[in-house]
């Protein structure tokens, strides 16, 4: 058999290389081209990646203000408690106030009695557990007066010029937790202008 077709058979040679026709650039452009179907799943793949990526980043945004939320919902939490602990703490001080009018009364009727003596150790058992827990009571007299821990009921006349804005007088205890005032003493406070200046 030669390469040559039969004489019946009509056959077309669609090859432009076997015609002659030099289109160099052409032939090796249509080799690389990829089929549709390729290039149909590459696009999805590109797609598809791209939606993960904004889908991470939008989990690692809403991650980081889940993370902050926990966060600030803790800080408010631990206030709280600390609020409902120093109110309960300051509402106990009148428990304290109460022992000492009664030891008051009890040293102005009764000196020495077993039942001073029972009150006594009462309140002190009372502070000291107060004291465990941070309470103490504050100094204030002889202290300038401060508008922080002190509340002035009354203005005293002052002996001498140096007493000036001094606390003379101490009506309630005040109390405080840590560095903070729990409760402000109320005080007497002496004023050199209501005694006037010496004649």
């Amino acid at each position: 058999m030669t390469g040559e077709a039969e004489p019946g058979i009509p056959v077309i040679d669609r090859r432009r290389w076997a015609h002659g026709e030099s289109d160099g650039a052409a032939a090796p452009q249509e080799l690389l081209e990829k089929p549709s179907y390729v290039q149909e799943l590459e696009a999805r793949a590109a797609a598809a990646e791209a939606e993960l990526r904004s889908t991470l980043a939008r989990y690692r945004e809403a991650s980081a203000e889940f993370e902050q939320a926990k966060v600030r919902i803790r800080r408010e939490v631990a206030k709280d408690v600390e609020r409902g602990s120093r109110d309960l703490l300051a509402g106990l001080l009148d428990v304290v106030d109460n022992l000492d009018r009664a030891i008051e009364a009890g040293r102005s009727s009764e000196p020495g009695s077993p039942l001073l003596h029972g009150v006594e150790m009462v309140r002190a058992q009372f502070l000291a557990a107060l004291e465990a827990r941070g309470v103490r009571p504050m100094a204030a007299l002889g202290l300038p007066f401060d508008p922080a821990a002190h509340d002035a009921v009354t203005a005293v006349p002052a002996a001498e010029q140096g007493q000036d804005g001094l606390v003379v007088g101490v009506v309630r205890q005040g109390y405080t937790i840590g560095e903070d005032v729990l409760r402000p003493a109320v005080v007497a406070v002496a004023a050199w202008n209501a005694a006037g200046a010496p004649s």
